[in-house]
């Protein structure tokens, strides 16, 4: 096979996150080796994994059905239909703080933060669909889970405030979560310190 024809594979394995074009090659090397035991079942996963999984609509979460299973699990809510909601920034903080442990309540993904740079505003995230949930009171508190960068911080300051219009009780994670850090690369124990230490904003 002339190196050409990989270039297609090689493009794509270098656009995920974290893979650069020699860890590119590594692995499709790799793959290449191994067709039977890892290339086909692989390929076979990905497109049922791309026909199966969606979004839901009342979180944005990523599972395959629709609501996702956190927000149909009874045990996400109290006895009279209450629950906390975590608000993030991406799925893959969702799947930290479930991976963690430390959160049982249900969640609320925005799909990035406010920034002005980047022409991003609240029409551009899941804000009102959020502020949708709390005012239908089905939320006793609110928990901002937003990094600490200082457009996670404007997005935080901008939601509880909006939250608060509504009467809703906010609060957000609080030590642990360094400066400029982001959720999905926090270990589960600075994760659960922060979600135990969350303060009122």
């Amino acid at each position: 096979m002339m190196l050409g024809d990989l270039d297609p594979l090689l493009k794509l394995l270098g656009r995920l996150p974290g893979v650069g074009p020699r860890s590119a090659r590594r692995l499709a090397l790799e793959l290449i080796q191994n067709k039977d035991a890892l290339m086909r079942p692989l390929a076979h996963a990905l497109l049922q994994t791309a026909d199966a999984v969606q979004e839901c609509q009342t979180c944005g979460n990523l599972d395959t059905q629709n609501p996702c299973r956190v927000c149909l699990s009874p045990d996400r809510a109290d006895e009279q239909g209450l629950t906390v909601l975590c608000v993030v920034e991406n799925v893959s903080d969702l799947w930290a703080l479930e991976r963690s442990g430390s959160f049982k309540g249900r969640y609320h993904v925005l799909g990035g933060t406010l920034s002005a740079l980047d022409g991003r505003g609240p029409d551009q995230l899941r804000v009102g669909s959020l502020l949708e949930r709390v005012h239908r009171g089905e939320t006793k508190e609110v928990i901002l889970a937003l990094s600490a960068t200082v457009d996670g911080q404007t997005t935080s300051h901008y939601l509880a405030e909006r939250l608060r219009e509504l009467g809703a009780e906010v609060s957000a994670v609080a030590q642990g979560v360094p400066v400029g850090g982001s959720l999905e690369y926090l270990d589960d124990g600075t994760l659960l310190a922060a979600m135990n230490a969350r303060r009122s904003v």
